[in-house]
């Protein structure tokens, strides 16, 4: 899933416990708490997305999906948020420290190049793709961007993320559970390259 390639190396054994325990909270009688959190602290500083708990959960309820999809983006959103601020305030105190734990100083200037090009569309791409959303949210508070577009671009990417999610799991039900769990990143990519491609065309014709 989304995130996991950047951590799952570092510590596996550890990474696959919680992975595990994660959809054992799915079951859980307070399942929905676990689920805002999952999503907040994933965006700013957790390894683990909450699209493997938003799965489980629409697969047993699949008419709740939605209604899931909607806690995941209001927890993502706060969560990024906070990531915002960390990176604005304590970028050296704190930023750094999770780029480093997660490996991902050495995507720091990159991101740079990617907001000073795009601004808006690199948080979209973060929020929206298998990027880890947390080196976005940081760095994005790092960078200065403007905060107003910062908000605007992670509801709507991750809107999209999560809703997708949650609308293929109603529509089609336990039987796409293989696509998602092995292919929605791939696809996410694939939608972000067209939808990157369809700017640069609307730019190009006006």
């Amino acid at each position: 899933m989304a995130g996991l390639d950047s951590v799952v190396s570092f510590f596996p054994s550890l990474l696959k416990k919680t992975y595990d325990t994660i959809l054992g909270w799915a079951a859980h009688k307070n399942a929905i708490f676990f689920l805002f959190f999952l999503a907040l602290a994933e965006a700013s500083f957790f390894p683990i997305p909450p699209d493997v708990m938003l799965i489980a959960m629409g697969l047993a309820v699949p008419q709740k999906s939605f209604r899931w999809a909607t806690v995941c983006l209001a927890g993502s959103v706060i969560g990024g948020i906070i990531g915002y601020g960390l990176g604005y305030y304590f970028m050296e105190l704190v930023g750094d420290r999770i780029l480093e734990f997660y490996h991902l100083t050495d995507k720091y200037d990159q991101v740079r190049q990617l907001y000073r090009q795009y601004e808006a569309w690199a948080v979209a791409a973060g929020g929206f793709t298998p990027l880890p959303y947390k080196l976005f949210t940081i760095t994005a508070g790092a960078f200065r961007i403007d905060f107003l577009v910062f908000v605007v671009a992670s509801i709507i990417s991750r809107a999209m993320r999560f809703y997708l999610v949650s609308a293929t799991i109603y529509f089609f039900g336990p039987k796409v559970r293989y696509f998602l769990e092995n292919y929605f990143n791939l696809f996410t990519i694939l939608f972000t390259i067209l939808l990157i491609g369809g700017y640069f065309l609307l730019k190009w014709l006006f």
